[in-house]
C-alpha cells in the first residue's frame, strides 16, 4: 500500500512537471511554424491527461491486480520517454537561441539551422512512437476498470489512539517510562505554571505506548487532580482538541459551538488543579495555533504537565518547555519477545525450534521498531508452517502500514524546495543523522524497503559483482557502490539500460577505486543521462570530446580522478548546472568556452591545480556556489569577471591576488553585496622573493581593502598577503558573524589586526608572520564598548613565528572563554603567557626554547603537550590532568616527579626523546594509568612500568633500560602492546607471581629487538583473545611457544619477517582462526615450510599467505598440499631463484581470487589458464621475464590471464 502510494505520487508529479515545461514560453516558441505544433505535440498533452485522471484508481487497484500493476510500470516507462522528448526539444530551442546570439553566428549559418533541420524530422519519428504507447495505455485503462475520482476522499485516515493498553504486551519500555514519570514526579518539580515533555521519535517506534503506560500509572493518579488524553493526528484543530479535553474532564457530551465558550469552562475547570494531558500524535508545526490552544492551560495549578507525542523536531521546539525524550527503538531480544507473543497463539517459540532461527532473522529485519514487530507477529498469528515463514523471510517488502508515508509541501525554488523536503524528512525520522559523522544520514531498513519497493524497476544498486540486480530497459536510475576494482562483468547488463538517467557512483573505501574503461563507453551512449558521477575513480584521466552528446545533462562529478584538462566539447551542455572538480588534483585547465554554460549554478574546483580561470566565468550569472576563482598571470578571466556574479553563496576562494592590477580592479568584485557569502578566501602567493623589493608589495593592502566583504561573513582565510599593515576592516567590530580566522604566510605584516573586537569569533589561527616582534595591545582592539577581548574564543593556534619575542594581556578578561591554546616553532618568544586562563582545557608548546613563563594557571587542563621548551618554569600540574606528553625536554627525575605529584586522574602519558629521565615517578604517576608510550628515554628504567597493573596500551621504542623480561601477566588490563628496538629486552613471558589470564590483549607487536630470545607464556595464562602477533626483526629468536595452539586461540594475523634462528612453528600447530600468514626472510623457517613440517594444510580459515624474501634454492613454488584450498590470496616476492609456479599446487586453489607476483626476476612461467579461472585480481611487478609474456593481447602468455578481471603488469592496468 505504502509502495503504491508513493508510486503514484511520484509519476503525477512528473506529469505536471512535463505539463509546465510544455506550456513554457521557450518550448512553444521553438515549435511554432512546425509540423510538430499542429500535430504530435498538441495530441501529447491530452493523451497525458487521460492516463492522469484514473492514476489515483490505478495506484490503489495494482496492490491486488497485476496487470494494472504493469500498465502502471508501462505507463511510467512511456512518460519518461515523453519527458525525455520534451527535454530534447527544450534543449535544441536553448542551443538555437544561444548560437544565434553568438557574436561569432553567422546570418547564414542561422538561415540554414531554421530553414533545414534534421532534429525536426528525428523528433516527429520519436513523439509518433511515445503516443502510440500512450494512446494504445489509454485504450487499456477502460478494459482495466480504471475510474476518475477524487483522492482527498479515500486519504488514508489513522484511527485515533485511546489511553488503553495492554501492559502484557509491552517489553523492553521500563527504563523509558521510569524517565518520563521522573519528569512528572512531584519531587522534581522547577515551578514552573506549565511544562510540556515531547516524546520524540520514528512512526512505529512506540512513542504512544508509552505514552499510554505513563498515562496509567497508579501514581499519575496521586500526583495529579484531573487528567486527559487526546489524539490530535494531522488536522490539528484547537476547538476539536478543547472539546475533548473537556469532555474528558467532565465525563459529559459539551454542545458549545464556539472555541471561546469551550476554552472559558476549561478555564473554570482548571483554575487551581494539577492537570496531565496527553497529546497524542502531533504533527502541527504552528506556533500560533499551539498558542491559541494552550490559553487555558496557564490557570492550572503550577507543576502541570502535558505529554507530547510526535516524529516531528520542529514540533517538539516548539512546544516543549524541557528537552525533548528521543525514544529509541528496542533491543533485538525484546523485538522478539513482542513479536513471540502475537505469533505463536496458546503454544511457546521453545516449542517450535525449526521456526526459531527463521523469527528471529525476520525480527532483525524488523530492526527495533515494535509496530513492525507486532505487524509481522499478527501475519503469522497462528500459522506454524515452516515454508509459509521462509516464504515471508525471503520476500523483498514486507506491508509497511501507511503511518510511513509522508506529505509533501511544495516550494518555488528549487534548491530551497529540495532542503525543506530533506530537513522535513529527517525531522520526521526517515533519516537519521550518524553521530560521529553529522554530514551522514542514514535510513532505516525498513524506510529503505520502502524506498527500494517504490524504486521499483527503474532504480537499480550496483553492489558488488556477486549481488548484482537486474538492470533492464526500463532501468533510469543507477547507483553503483564502489569496490577497489569496478570490473566489467560488474557493468555487462549496462547496455539493457537504453533511457538511463543517472549513473551515481557511492564511495564505500576508504583508498581509490579503479574503473573499467568499458563504463565511460557504455555511458557515452546513454544521451539521456541527466546526472553522472565518476567520482573517486582514480584511473580517471581523460574525458572525451564525446561527452559532447550527453546534451540533458545536469550534474557531473569527476572528483578525484586524474583528469588534467577537460574537452571543449564539454562547453555545448547547455543543461550543466552542477559541475563538481573537487581534488582533481592533476587538473590545470577548463574549456576555454565555459562561458556558454549558462544554466551553470555550482562549480567546485577546490583542491585543483588550475593557472587560471577561462575567460568569460562573468557570462555565468546564474552562478551560486564557486568554490574558487583562479587569478593568472595573463589570458583567463580577470577579477572584474568576478564582481558580475551577483548570487554566490556559501564559501569562496580568490587566489592568485598578486596578478590583480590595481586596486580598482578588486574594488569592481563589490563582495559587499555579496550577503550570502559565508566564507572567504584570499590567496596571494608562497613568497619567492628573489629581486622583489618590499615597497612593491603595498599595492596589496590597498587591493584587499577593496576586497572588504559583507558583515555577514563567517569564516576568514588570508593567505600570503604581502602588505605590512592589514586594512581597517580585518578584525573590525562589525563584523559580528564571524566565527573563524586564519591568517598564514603574511611575513611582512609587522602587527596584528585587531581581532579582539571579534564578539563571535571561536578560532584563531596565526601562522608563518616572520616580522611580529610583539603582540600588544593592537591585538585586543580599541573598542571601548567590548569589555572582554576575545570573548568567544575556544581556540587560538600560532605557530611559525621566528621573530616574535612578548605577548603582552595586560586584559584579565581576555580570552575567557579559551579552551585550547597552540605556541608552537617561536624560537625566540621569552615574556609571559596569558595568566588567567580558566577555561583552558589543552596547551600545547612546541619548539619555543626560550619561553621562560610558567604555565597558565587553571584547573580545567586536561590535556598538556610540551616539546623543546626548556626554559619553562614548571609547577606541579592540577589534578585534572588526564594526558601528558614531552618530548625533547631536558627534564630530570624530579622535575618530572614535581609536575605529576598532584595529577590523580592521568590516564595518558607519553615520554619522547628525553635523555636525563632514569625513573618514572613512583607513587606520583597514579597506577590506574590507561596509555603508556615511551620513546627513545636511553637511561629510563623501563622496569617501574610493571607497577601500572591498569594499563591498557603500551608503547615503548629505544632502549629498554633494566627491562630484561617482561611479564605480561602482571598487566591484566592490556590491549595493545608495541615493542621497538629494545636492545636489552630478551623475553616475554606471562607470569610474575600473578595467575590472571591474559583475556584482554588483543594486539602484541615486537620489532627489532636484536636480543629477544624467547616468547613464553604458561598454558594457565592463555591470551585467549589475541589476534595479531608480529615479530620482525628478532634476529635471536629461536622458537614459540609450545602450545601456541592453545594459548592463542583466537590468533588471525600472524607476522613473521627477518627471524633467522626460527626453525619451526610448533608440533601442536597454529590456530584454527588464523586467517593470514606473512613470512619473510626467515630462511629456517621457510626451509621446514618446504619439508610440509607446518601443518598449514589443516588451517581451516587460512585466506591469506605472504611469502618474502628467501635466500633458499626454490625453483618452484607452492609445492602440492602445502597450502589449503580456502586461500584466497597469494603472494610471492623477492625469491631470487623462483623460476616457475607449481600447477599440481594451484589446481587445489579453487578459491584464489588475488596473485601478486613481485622481485623473482626468473620466473618464467605461470600456472595453466585452467588453474586461474577463480583468479579477479593479477598483480606481477619486477619480474622481467614475464613482462611481455603477459602484454595486453601482444603477449605469447596473454592469452592465459586475459579472462582476469584485473591485472596490474609492471604499472600497465588493465581493467
Amino acid at each position: 500500500m505504502a509502495g503504491a502510494s508513493v508510486g503514484g505520487a511520484f509519476l503525477s508529479a512528473a506529469l505536471q512537471v512535463l505539463f509546465d515545461r510544455m506550456a513554457s514560453q521557450g518550448f512553444l516558441d521553438f515549435i511554432r511554424g512546425k509540423k510538430l505544433e499542429k500535430g504530435l505535440v498538441k495530441k501529447l498533452k491530452p493523451t497525458l491527461m487521460s492516463v492522469k485522471a484514473v492514476l489515483d484508481d490505478a495506484e490503489d487497484k495494482q496492490i491486488t491486480n497485476p496487470n494494472v500493476k504493469d500498465w502502471v510500470s508501462e505507463l511510467k516507462d512511456a512518460v519518461y520517454d515523453a519527458e525525455d522528448l520534451v527535454d530534447e526539444i527544450a534543449t535544441e530551442a536553448l542551443r538555437t537561441r544561444l548560437e544565434a546570439e553568438d557574436e561569432i553566428a553567422s546570418t547564414k549559418v542561422i538561415r540554414v539551422v531554421s530553414s533545414f533541420n534534421p532534429f525536426s524530422r528525428g523528433m516527429e519519428s520519436k513523439l509518433e512512437d511515445v503516443l502510440e504507447r500512450l494512446e494504445s495505455l489509454v485504450k487499456q485503462k477502460e478494459i482495466l476498470g480504471l475510474k476518475e475520482y477524487c483522492r482527498g476522499e479515500k486519504a488514508f485516515q489513522r484511527p485515533p489512539a485511546t489511553s488503553l493498553v495492554d501492559e502484557s504486551g509491552v517489553y523492553g519500555r521500563g527504563n523509558e517510562k521510569e524517565a518520563i514519570m521522573k519528569l512528572l514526579c512531584l519531587e522534581n518539580a522547577n515551578g514552573n505554571q506549565l511544562d510540556v515533555i515531547p516524546i520524540v521519535g520514528m512512526g512505529g517506534v512506540g512513542k504512544t505506548t508509552l505514552a499510554q503506560l505513563v498515562y496509567n500509572d497508579k501514581r499519575v493518579d496521586e500526583w495529579f487532580d484531573i487528567k486527559a488524553w487526546v489524539c490530535v493526528s494531522e488536522e490539528f484543530d484547537a476547538f476539536r482538541v478543547t472539546k475533548t479535553i473537556l469532555e474528558e474532564i467532565t465525563s459529559i457530551c459539551d454542545s458549545s459551538q464556539n472555541l471561546n465558550q469551550l476554552q472559558l469552562k476549561l478555564k473554570e475547570k482548571l483554575l487551581g488543579k494539577k492537570f496531565l494531558f496527553v497529546l497524542d500524535d502531533v504533527w502541527n508545526e504552528k506556533y500560533v495555533d499551539w498558542e491559541e490552544l494552550r490559553s487555558p492551560f496557564c490557570f492550572g495549578a503550577k507543576n502541570s504537565k502535558i505529554v507530547v507525542t510526535t516524529r516531528n523536531e520542529s514540533v517538539a521546539s516548539i512546544m516543549r518547555t524541557v528537552p525533548p525524550y528521543h525514544l529509541n527503538i528496542l533491543s533485538d531480544e525484546d523485538c522478539w519477545e513482542l513479536f513471540a507473543k502475537h505469533a505463536f497463539v496458546d503454544t511457546s517459540p521453545s516449542m517450535h525450534p525449526n521456526l526459531t532461527a527463521t523469527g528471529e532473522a525476520m525480527v532483525k529485519r524488523c530492526r527495533g521498531l515494535p509496530l513492525a514487530a507486532k505487524a509481522l507477529g499478527g501475519l503469522l498469528r497462528c500459522n506454524l508452517d515452516v515454508d509459509e515463514w521462509n516464504k515471508i523471510s525471503t520476500s523483498n517488502l514486507w506491508d509497511i502500514t501507511d503511518d510511513l508515508l509522508l506529505n509533501f509541501k511544495s516550494k518555488e525554488e528549487m534548491e530551497e524546495q529540495g532542503k525543506e523536503y530533506f530537513k522535513d524528512l529527517a525531522s520526521r525520522s526517515f533519516f537519521h543523522q550518524l553521530s560521529l559523522d553529522k554530514s551522514c544520514f542514514v535510513m532505516h531498513d525498513l524506510i529503505s524497503d520502502l524506498a527500494k519497493s517504490v524504486a521499483g524497476e527503474f532504480f537499480c544498486r550496483l553492489e558488488g559483482c556477486d549481488n548484482l540486480c537486474e538492470i533492464n530497459q526500463k532501468a533510469r536510475h543507477l547507483s553503483n557502490v564502489q569496490e577497489n576494482y569496478d570490473v566489467r562483468k560488474k557493468f555487462e547488463t549496462l547496455p539493457k539500460a537504453k533511457g538511463l538517467r543517472s549513473f551515481l557512483s557511492l564511495k564505500s573505501l576508504p583508498w581509490h577505486s579503479y574503473v573499467t574503461n568499458k563504463v565511460m563507453h557504455d555511458l557515452l551512449s546513454k544521451s539521456r543521462l541527466r546526472v553522472l558521477s565518476l567520482a573517486k575513480y582514480c584511473n580517471i584521466n581523460e574525458i572525451p570530446k564525446e561527452i559532447s552528446k550527453l546534451k540533458h545533462l545536469r550534474s557531473l562529478d569527476l572528483s578525484g580522478s586524474s583528469i588534467k584538462s577537460l574537452p571543449n566539447s564539454l562547453s555545448t551542455l547547455y543543461n550543466l548546472q552542477m559541475l563538481t572538480l573537487f581534488r582533481c588534483s592533476n587538473l590545470v585547465e577548463l574549456p576555454k568556452d565555459m562561458g556558454r554554460l549558462i544554466n551553470m549554478y555550482y562549480l567546485n574546483i577546490r583542491g585543483t591545480m588550475l593557472a587560471r580561470m577561462p575567460k568569460g566565468m562573468g557570462k555565468l550569472k546564474d552562478l551560486r556556489t564557486l568554490t574558487n576563482f583562479v587569478l593568472g598571470e595573463q589570458n583567463g578571466s580577470s577579477i572584474e569577471e568576478l564582481g558580475k556574479l551577483k548570487h554566490l553563496h556559501g564559501k569562496l576562494a580568490i587566489s592568485g591576488l598578486k596578478n590583480v592590477a590595481c586596486a580598482r580592479d578588486a574594488k569592481s568584485v563589490n563582495l559587499k553585496d555579496k550577503m550570502n557569502l559565508k566564507e572567504l578566501e584570499f590567496i596571494w602567493k608562497k613568497h619567492t622573493y628573489g629581486s622583489e623589493v618590499l615597497g612593491q608589495f603595498e599595492a596589496d593592502k590597498e587591493v584587499l581593502q577593496q576586497l572588504e566583504p559583507h558583515t555577514n561573513l563567517e569564516h576568514l582565510v588570508i593567505g600570503f598577503y604581502r602588505g605590512t599593515r592589514f586594512p581597517e576592516w580585518v578584525g573590525h567590530s562589525s563584523f559580528l558573524n564571524v566565527v573563524s580566522v586564519n591568517l598564514r604566510g603574511c611575513k611582512f605584516c609587522h602587527s596584528m589586526p585587531p581581532l579582539g573586537q571579534l564578539s563571535s569569533l571561536k578560532s584563531l589561527s596565526i601562522s608563518e608572520f616572520s616580522a611580529v616582534v610583539k603582540v600588544g595591545d593592537e591585538f585586543y582592539g580599541s573598542d571601548h564598548a567590548l569589555t572582554k577581548p576575545f570573548g568567544s574564543l575556544e581556540n587560538l593556534r600560532f605557530e611559525d613565528m621566528p621573530e616574535w619575542e612578548e605577548w603582552f594581556c595586560f586584559k584579565v578578561e581576555a580570552f575567557c572563554l579559551l579552551q585550547e591554546l597552540s605556541i608552537i616553532d617561536c624560537p625566540k618568544l621569552t615574556k609571559n603567557l596569558p595568566k588567567h586562563l580558566q577555561s583552558l582545557t589543552k596547551l600545547e608548546i612546541r619548539n619555543c626554547e626560550n619561553l621562560q613563563s610558567l604555565l597558565p594557571r587553571t584547573t580545567r587542563i586536561r590535556q598538556l603537550n610540551l616539546r623543546r621548551c626548556d626554559a619553562l618554569r614548571l609547577e606541579p600540574l592540577p589534578c585534572g590532568l588526564q594526558k601528558l606528553q614531552i618530548r625533547d625536554l631536558n627534564i630530570d627525575d624530579s622535575m618530572l616527579e614535581k609536575m605529576v605529584q598532584h595529577c590523580s586522574h592521568l590516564k595518558k602519558l607519553a615520554m619522547l626523546d628525553c635523555s636525563k629521565l632514569k625513573i618514572l615517578p613512583e607513587g606520583k604517576v597514579p597506577i590506574t594509568l590507561k596509555e603508556l608510550n615511551i620513546e627513545r628515554c636511553p637511561v629510563l628504567d623501563c622496569s617501574k612500568i610493571l607497577l601500572y597493573t591498569a594499563l591498557e596500551s603500551l608503547m615503548i621504542e629505544g632502549k629498554c633500560h633494566k627491562l630484561e623480561s617482561f611479564p605480561l601477566g602482571s598487566m591484566p588490563m592490556l590491549n595493545y602492546v608495541s615493542i621497538w628496538e629494545c636492545e636489552d629486552l630478551k623475553s616475554i613471558c606471562a607470569s610474575n607471581g600473578s595467575h590472571q589470564r591474559l583475556s584482554r590483549l588483543n594486539y602484541l607487536h615486537i620489532y627489532h629487538c636484536t636480543n629477544f630470545t624467547s616468547l613464553e607464556i604458561e598454558d594457565e595464562l592463555s591470551a585467549t583473545n589475541l589476534t595479531s602477533l608480529t615479530l620482525w626483526h628478532c634476529m635471536t629468536l629461536k622458537s614459540l611457544p609450545e602450545q601456541m595452539r592453545s594459548l592463542f586461540p583466537s590468533l588471525d594475523h600472524l607476522s613473521i619477517r627477518y627471524c633467522p634462528e626460527i626453525e619451526s612453528f610448533p608440533e601442536e600447530g597454529l590456530s584454527s582462526k588464523l586467517k593470514t600468514i606473512e613470512i619473510g626472510r626467515t630462511d629456517k623457517l621457510i626451509a621446514s615450510m618446504m619439508r610440509r613440517a607446518w601443518g598449514l594444510r589443516t588451517l581451516p580459515s587460512l585466506r591469506g599467505f605472504e611469502l618474502s624474501g628467501a635466500e633458499l634454492e626454490m625453483e618452484s613454488f607452492p609445492e602440492e598440499h602445502m597450502l589449503p584450498s580456502s586461500i584466497t590470496s597469494l603472494t610471492i616476492s623477492d625469491l631470487p631463484d623462483l623460476k616457475f609456479l607449481d600447477n599440481k599446487a594451484f589446481q587445489h586453489f579453487t578459491s584464489l581470487c588475488e596473485l601478486i607476483i613481485d622481485s623473482c626476476p626468473k620466473l618464467q612461467s605461470m600456472p595453466e589458464k585452467s588453474l586461474l579461472t577463480s583468479l579477479s585480481y593479477l598483480s606481477i611487478n619486477n619480474c622481467p621475464l614475464l613482462r611481455k609474456r603477459f602484454k595486453k593481447k601482444k603477449g605469447k602468455d596473454w592469452p592465459k590471464v586475459s579472462h582476469i578481471p584485473v591485472i596490474h603488469n609492471h604499472g600497465e592496468l588493465i581493467i
